[in-house]
């Protein structure tokens, strides 16, 4: 296994350790992890709903306090999807609503790995 643990099914608790990019190469396997999740965030409209869950009060949001991005229901729906599959949230339905968190390890994963010498 790599120096850089990233999985798109990741348990809550899990720390990642991630060496920054200018400490070694990354192998295939980890730059194509890598890059699903830097893909998935570079459309605008998916930064904002990843933004709106991070700032949103408790770091979790339910799908009908963050669907006002400009774009129908049933895109938010979609790009939700696209953020979840490249591990970037986790969701949990309660009743009729889908409540979504930023997986936090991730996130750290992901900052790590751009954190540069100063």
């Amino acid at each position: 296994m790599s120096n850089l643990e990233l999985s798109p099914v990741l348990e809550p608790d899990t720390v990642l350790c991630c060496p920054p990019i200018t400490s070694a190469e990354l192998s295939a396997e980890d730059s194509v992890r890598m890059a699903a999740m830097f893909k998935a965030l570079s459309d605008p409209v998916r930064l904002r709903l990843f933004s709106k869950i991070a700032s949103h009060a408790g770091g979790e949001a339910c799908v009908c306090d963050i669907q006002d991005v400009g774009v129908s229901q049933p895109t938010v729906s979609h790009h939700l999807k696209k953020l979840r599959e490249a591990g970037l949230l986790t969701s949990e339905r309660r009743g009729t609503w889908v409540y979504y968190k930023v997986a936090p390890s991730v996130v750290a994963g992901m900052a790590a790995l751009l954190d540069l010498p100063r």
